[in-house]
């Protein structure tokens, strides 16, 4: 992979992710909320879900942020997966399958962004601290 096509993936996840913190920060009670009334069916308990929900929006912020910026890129790689990770599983045990799709290609880039950490430019992670 060219370093180039790499920058192209990072900033691609990274915006996504950075854009879904983003919206979410300023409703953040209300998204807390849908998130608890959305899993109401499920066996997954309130005290569970509602805390993720309180979360969920500034990882995604975070993650976006640190991919955008290139900053720890590996890491946000390996923290984006499993987050999709324990997305899919939420969105298996409320049976919400149109949403899987989307999350198994959030998945995939993050697999990338891992996989292909080594060729990344234009990013805080080349900046050497001076000696």
């Amino acid at each position: 992979m060219k370093p180039l096509s790499f920058v192209f993936i990072r900033w691609g996840i990274g915006i996504s992710m950075f854009g879904h913190g983003l919206v979410r920060l300023p409703k953040l009670n209300t998204f807390s909320a849908g998130m608890v009334d959305n899993f109401s069916e499920s066996f997954i308990p309130d005290l569970m879900v509602l805390p993720f929900g309180f979360v969920l929006p500034f990882l995604e912020f975070l993650l976006g942020l640190m991919l955008l910026l290139g900053w720890k890129t590996r890491l946000a790689g390996i923290m984006g997966g499993i987050l999709m990770l324990i997305l899919m599983l939420g969105t298996s045990m409320i049976e919400n399958w149109s949403s899987l799709p989307s999350q198994m290609i959030h998945l995939l880039f993050f697999i990338l962004v891992y996989e292909f950490h080594h060729k990344n430019t234009l990013a805080l992670d080349n900046i050497s601290p001076k000696k």
